[in-house]
């Protein structure tokens, strides 16, 4: 059985990427391998994305020598294509490790093409590879303190110039050897691939159960074949309980001249979003990426800020250790949470070299990281946008124009073989006005300077071009902008190549100390062609989305020095990304044929790829370059309509079968609390009382029934009242077919009140991006008769029935219930919609137990214009009338 390593290239046209299953069958001289699906990348947590190269692996009983390759796509519709560059695949037999290639640039879309989305590719070239492999003798130094070794995975990463090894594993050589006793020496040998002039070391261990932690003195390493020697000097803990409370631990190498790269703790912070469902309880790992290798996945164990993590509109810091990655590139984030609400929206991510930093790498995101909501994904990776200040300078804010410029320093790659500058233009966008200034490029590094006046505050920076031929690409890096009078400071990552025959539009949002970026947005733009004789059309088109707050610029829709053909009856899909536009309002599209062709456009759809994906259309319904004698014919579409989908993007797998766990965290909780039972309430009915098993955070099991989207809960105090309330800190429900999570709002809850005067306690389940019920406080007024003996000195209890469920039974705290008197008391509970009836009863204790009692009237308390009136002037007594204890009043 071989591994055959599948090296997948999607290709760098617009729209190039795909969210569709991908399959593939390899072909050799002794069969193939069946028809697999690629499912997890090895080297990008998203995968198939523009311009990107995924690693896949499949085992199989070796095919021999590969010459075909069968793949395809089970996408379907305008958007869901996919441009396939090449496929590249590695393996070994013996030896000898083979490399074969097969070309295929083409797209595999219905819309594109021939319409195929299954290709058969054929070998073009096989490569016979000797693999230089480096094995390297470690030697690891545990400290005399550190606790006998217990059941735990050690690894060793190695990094170095050329990239970095697997995950090593540090086990013991012979059965039944212990490794990392107190003052022992441990030998291993690992084999990597050529690593290159190493730079650092990873070392790290699994979060067991039980783990009291390592310590590590120091790692030795030697490179076999060479001979190169490094030592790494550790100290350190690896536990949760020790030291820096980490798990996870990098050593930079020491070079020749002595020094070594400076290790940097991180301050990696997590904006959650203010939407409702936005926090999560799920684990939370992160990976930076930056210019020096990356810091492998760490937990996000214990934030800098108090509380529960990852809560609704707040903002988690943690520290993540790492030798220095130099300019950050992006993160990948993710988490552990299944099912429909178990996932977190995100707002951003923010990222300081050091707690003493004055800048931050920003990160934004604004989507949910959910299995059925958003992208539909627990892992995301999110590129950088830039750097900005963390707090604002003391001065006056920014462009209310006092003397001074913006010193604007702008760096890219070398220019090598070119002679002339490139011609580039930098457009800055105020909530004024907007400014152009033209940019020659003459190295590698530029500076220009300008006091943008008269266009207000910057909130946007576009690059256009290039004006001229190029004869090679050339890479815009940052561009870096300071006032001399403000101190404002933000650095741009564009990040981007502006390649010869191509005419690009780029842009990135300002950014500015304590404010949101505004989100860089994917706008996958579909061109509907009409269905008519004579609609198609060959030329050259571009086109400019209008939208409230600006405009995303001249976007080309064909290279330069070639046409796009629009087809007839058929959509063309493009995608560009902007900084977030607002409301759009139109679209400008320019269109020339050197063949005078004549094009129907029918429509335009836009799709935002930022929650919740609205969709936009624009109807033309109409000719473009009919008759027409300029050289661009220019035409704008208005706005017709926007649709937005729903906030569950996926639906559930199975059915509910009303089995949920339970978890109910509290602190503050008397030792002889009486047995409180919970009742969850549905848009269908309610589950019957069960007792809450615990208050530790501990899941039981409740049995729901079929009760509908549950609504809300209600804990009921069976014994008498409680000295004082109980601090509630968390509350979730989650479904253990459908895997649905619910969370609840505590913040400031307490179980029975503070005072702990109240028997029930209601909350509202809280769903992503739905307003849960609000919690209502009614105003009760009873009415007692005026006939003789009218009144009572028992405890009087009412039951509130609405639309939305019943309040549960509640003591009326307030007790006048004498003859001919009001009573009047309040009542809180999450809203019962319109009231239908109430269940009032007494407990009939004391001389003359019995109660006349005339009417109840409820309304919301603030509110007197909807008042609900339920009259009963009927006595509630055992020894009167009908004997009747309570009744149901309508």
């Amino acid at each position: 059985v071989l591994v055959y390593e599948i090296h997948v290239y999607t290709g760098s046209k617009l729209g190039a990427e795909t969210d569709s299953n991908v399959y593939i069958n390899l072909i050799g001289t002794r069969g193939d391998a069946g028809k697999r699906k690629l499912h997890r990348s090895k080297n990008n947590n998203v995968k198939f994305q523009h311009g990107q190269m995924d690693i896949f692996c499949i085992k199989a009983v070796s095919l021999g020598d590969l010459e075909k390759v069968l793949i395809s796509h089970d996408g379907t519709g305008p958007g869901n294509g996919w441009f396939l560059d090449k496929i590249v695949i590695k393996h070994k037999e013996g030896k000898e490790a083979q490399e074969v290639v097969f070309p295929c640039n083409r797209w595999l879309d219905e819309y594109q093409d021939d319409g195929r989305t299954q290709l058969e590719l054929t070998a073009a070239s096989k490569y016979f590879i000797t693999q230089y492999r480096q094995q390297w003798r470690v030697q690891v130094q545990t400290d005399g303190d550190s606790p006998e070794p217990q059941e735990c995975k050690r690894t060793l990463v190695i990094y170095g110039s050329k990239g970095k090894s697997d995950d090593l594993l540090l086990s013991p050589q012979n059965p039944g050897h212990v490794c990392f006793l107190p003052r022992a020496t441990d030998e291993f040998i690992v084999e990597t691939g050529d690593v290159g002039d190493v730079y650092k070391i990873r070392v790290s261990c699994d979060d067991m159960p039980g783990f009291e932690g390592w310590h590590l003195k120091s790692f030795h390493i030697q490179e076999l074949h060479t001979k190169q020697e490094l030592n790494f000097d550790c100290s350190c803990w690896l536990s949760l309980t020790r030291g820096d409370r980490e798990l996870v631990k990098e050593f930079p190498a020491v070079a020749e001249d002595g020094k070594t790269l400076p290790v940097s703790k991180y301050v990696v912070s997590v904006h959650i979003g203010d939407r409702w469902g936005a926090e999560t309880f799920a684990n939370v790992w992160i990976t930076l990426y930056g210019k020096r290798g990356d810091t492998g996945v760490r937990k996000l164990h214990t934030s800098l800020a108090k509380g529960r993590k990852f809560r609704r509109n707040k903002v988690d810091s943690f520290l993540v250790e790492a030798v220095s990655l130099g300019h950050l590139k992006k993160v990948v984030i993710q988490h552990d949470g299944e099912g429909y609400g178990a996932g977190m929206y995100l707002k951003m991510i923010t990222v300081r070299e050091s707690q003493d930093s004055d800048t931050e790498w920003v990160f934004p995101f604004c989507n949910w990281i959910d299995t059925h909501l958003g992208l539909c994904e627990t892992a995301c990776e999110i590129l950088t946008i830039g750097k900005r200040l963390i707090s604002s300078p003391k001065l006056p804010e920014i462009n209310i124009q006092l003397s001074g410029l913006w010193i604007m320093d702008i760096t890219g790659s070398d220019l090598n073989n070119e002679v002339n500058p490139i011609h580039l233009s930098l457009i800055f966008h105020g909530d004024l006005n907007h400014k152009e200034l033209p940019l020659q490029i003459t190295g590698k590094a530029i500076q220009i300077k300008d006091e943008l006046t008269d266009i207000g505050s910057v909130y946007k920076v576009q690059v256009t071009g290039p004006h001229n031929k190029l004869k090679q690409p050339w890479h815009l890096d940052l561009l870096h902008m300071k006032h001399t009078s403000t101190n404002e400071e933000m650095y741009l990552a564009f990040d981007c190549w502006f390649n010869p025959n191509e005419d690009k539009c780029v842009e990135l949002p300002a950014l500015y100390a304590d404010q949101d970026p505004l989100p860089v947005v994917e706008y996958s733009i579909l061109l509907h062609t009409g269905d008519l004789k004579k609609a198609d059309a060959t030329g050259e088109a571009y086109l400019c989305i209008q939208g409230e707050r600006s405009n995303s610029g001249k976007r080309w829709l064909n290279s330069r020095n070639s046409l796009i053909t629009f087809a007839r009856g058929q959509v063309d899909m493009f995608k560009i990304k902007a900084v977030y536009l607002g409301k759009l309002n139109q679209v400008l599209v320019g269109f020339k044929s050197s063949k005078k062709d004549d094009w129907f456009l029918e429509k335009i759809v836009i799709k935002e790829d930022i929650y919740p994906f609205s969709t936009h259309i624009f109807v033309h319904n109409n000719w473009i370059n009919k008759h027409s004698k300029k050289d661009f014919v220019e035409v704008i579409i208005p706005f017709k309509e926007t649709s937005d989908t729903s906030p569950l993007t996926k639906e559930f797998d199975m059915n509910s079968q009303g089995r949920w766990q339970m978890w109910v965290d509290c602190i503050y909780v008397p030792e002889d609390v009486p047995d409180i039972q919970v009742v969850i309430f549905g848009k269908k009915g309610k589950s019957s009382a069960q007792k809450v098993q615990n208050l530790n955070d501990n899941p039981f099991l409740l049995s729901v029934g079929d009760i509908g989207d549950i609504t809300k809960v209600s804990f009921l105090l069976s014994g008498p009242c409680l000295g004082r309330g109980i601090k509630l800190q968390k509350l979730r429900l989650k479904d253990l077919d459908t895997k649905e999570d619910l969370g609840f709002c505590t913040e400031a809850q307490c179980l029975f009140g503070e005072d702990g005067s109240e028997t029930v306690t209601e909350l509202a389940a809280v769903r992503p991006d739905k307003t849960p019920l609000r919690e209502v406080l009614y105003s009760i007024s009873v009415h007692t008769g005026t006939l003789p003996a009218s009144g009572t000195d028992a405890e009087v209890f009412i039951t509130v029935f609405g639309e939305k469920g019943n309040s549960c039974r509640r003591r009326l705290r307030h007790s006048n219930f004498e003859r001919g008197q009001v009573s009047r008391s309040e009542l809180k509970a999450i809203d019962l919609g319109l009231l239908s009836q109430v269940l009032v009863e007494h407990s009939n204790v004391g001389y003359g137990a019995g109660w006349y009692l005339d009417q109840i009237i409820i309304h919301e308390s603030g509110k007197t214009d909807d008042q609900y009136v339920f009259l009963c002037q009927q006595w509630l007594d055992s020894g009167v009338g009908d004997t009747q204890m309570k009744r149901m009043l309508r």
